[in-house]
């Protein structure tokens, strides 16, 4: 059975490294883009069944990013989780906004981080 592939794009390498070692050991395959090019590049190139997205990238804003992953035919079906330190009203604000499937703040709690990814996964 091939393993969920998840794509994050998170530019800070401390927060990437724990979702990346948390997801793994549940199981998931986890791919990391450090900028909104690099996402959209392997998301093209690999179509995840989640993408978990920092807003604040360096090169992209989020809202943008949502909307080139969402013209993409590929990956406009693709569930999208904001990860920001964003406050929660203004987290749930932008995933109404950008047409996200939820959000995780930070700093990640890695338990509800589980427990966010696995419903989008519970079917497999």
């Amino acid at each position: 059975m091939q393993k969920p592939i998840i794509l994050l794009v998170e530019d800070l390498d401390d927060n990437a490294t724990l979702v990346r070692k948390v997801l793994t050991a549940q199981g998931y395959e986890v791919l990391w883009a450090n900028t909104g090019e690099k996402g959209l590049e392997m998301a093209t190139e690999n179509v995840p069944g989640l993408i978990l997205l920092d807003l604040g990238l360096p090169d992209i804003d989020g809202q943008t990013l949502v909307r080139y992953f969402r013209n993409i035919p590929e990956l406009s079906a693709v569930p999208i989780i904001v990860v920001t330190a964003w406050p929660e009203e203004t987290a749930r604000m932008m995933v109404t906004a950008y047409k996200c499937n939820g959000y995780v703040g930070k700093p990640v709690d890695i338990h509800l981080l589980v427990d966010t990814v696995n419903k989008y996964f519970q079917s497999e």
